[in-house]
C-alpha cells in the first residue's frame, strides 16, 4: 500500500506553488498577457499549465514548509521576481507609447485621446496606434514565446532559494527604466525633426508675411506632414522594435543574474 506523509505533501506543494507564484506574477504584469481585458481565469489557467510543464525540469526546491515564515518569504520573493521580469518587457511597450505621446503632441493631436484599457487611463490617439502596432509586431515576432523561454531560463539563473536576493539586480532594472525615455525619443525622432523644420519654415513665413494667419494654416500643415512622416517611418519601426524586444529579454536575464546572491 502506498503511504504518503504530510512532509512529502508539503515538499510537493512547495515545488509547485513557488514556481506558480513567479509564473503568475509574470503573466499578470507582462505586456499582452497581462492585459486587463484578458479574464483572470485565463491568466490563472495559463500560469497553471506553464507551471505543470516546467515543474519536472526545474530541479530541486528548498525543503521548507510553504506555510512557515521562510516559506512565505520565498513565496513573496517569487512574486517580486515575476513582476520584475514582466516589468522589464513592459518598459519596451512604454517606450513605444511615449514615442506616440511625443509625436502626437508635436502634431497637435494631444487633445485627441481615448480610453486605453492597457493603462486604464486616457491616451493620445497616436500613442494607441503605435501601441497596437507594437502588440501586433510583438505577437508576429513570437515575443510571447520569448518571454516564456526566458521565464524557463530564469529558474536556472535565479533558482528558488531561501536566501534573500541581492539589490544589485534592482538597480540594473531601474537603469533599464531610464532607457524608456531614450528609446521613446529615438522612435519619435523622425516626426520631431520633420515638424521642427515645418515650424521653423512657418515662423519665417509669419515674419515675411505678418498678415498670414498662422493658426489656420499651420495646424493642417503640421498635421499632414506628421501623418506623412509617420507613414513613411512605419516600415522601419519593426526592426527597431525587434531589437528592443531582444534587449528587454536580455535585460530580464541580466537583472536576475545580478540579483542572485550566490553568484559573485
Amino acid at each position: 500500500m502506498i503511504s504518503i506523509t504530510s512532509a512529502q505533501l508539503e515538499i510537493w506543494l512547495g515545488a509547485f506553488i513557488w514556481p506558480f507564484a513567479r509564473i503568475l506574477a509574470l503573466v499578470g504584469s507582462a505586456p499582452v498577457l497581462g492585459n486587463p481585458s484578458l479574464p483572470i481565469r485565463v491568466k490563472v489557467g495559463l500560469s497553471f499549465v506553464i507551471t505543470l510543464v516546467l515543474t519536472p525540469v526545474l530541479g530541486t526546491m528548498p525543503v521548507v514548509e510553504p506555510g512557515s515564515a521562510i516559506g512565505l518569504l520565498i513565496l513573496a520573493q517569487q512574486v517580486v521576481i515575476g513582476v520584475a521580469i514582466g516589468f522589464a518587457m513592459t518598459i519596451v511597450f512604454t517606450a513605444v507609447e511615449l514615442a506616440g505621446n511625443i509625436a502626437g503632441m508635436q502634431m497637435g493631436l494631444g487633445f485627441a485621446t481615448f480610453f486605453d484599457p492597457q493603462n486604464a487611463a486616457q491616451s493620445p490617439v497616436v500613442a494607441q496606434f503605435l501601441g497596437l502596432s507594437a502588440t501586433l509586431v510583438f505577437l508576429a515576432l513570437n515575443g510571447h514565446l520569448l518571454m516564456i523561454e526566458i521565464l524557463a531560463q530564469s529558474f536556472k539563473v535565479l533558482p528558488v532559494m531561501a536566501q534573500p536576493f541581492s539589490a544589485v539586480g534592482w538597480r540594473v532594472l531601474a537603469g533599464w527604466g531610464g532607457e524608456m525615455f531614450l528609446a521613446g525619443v529615438l522612435l519619435a525622432m523622425p516626426v520631431m525633426a520633420a515638424l521642427l523644420t515645418i515650424n521653423i519654415a512657418l515662423g519665417i513665413m509669419t515674419r515675411a508675411a505678418p498678415q498670414l494667419n498662422i493658426f489656420s494654416v499651420g495646424f493642417p500643415i503640421t498635421l499632414a506632414v506628421g501623418f506623412a512622416v509617420l507613414a513613411l517611418a512605419l516600415p522601419y519601426f519593426t526592426p527597431v522594435f525587434d531589437r528592443l524586444i531582444h534587449d528587454g529579454g536580455q535585460m530580464m536575464l541580466l537583472v536576475l543574474r545580478q540579483a542572485n546572491p550566490v553568484v559573485p
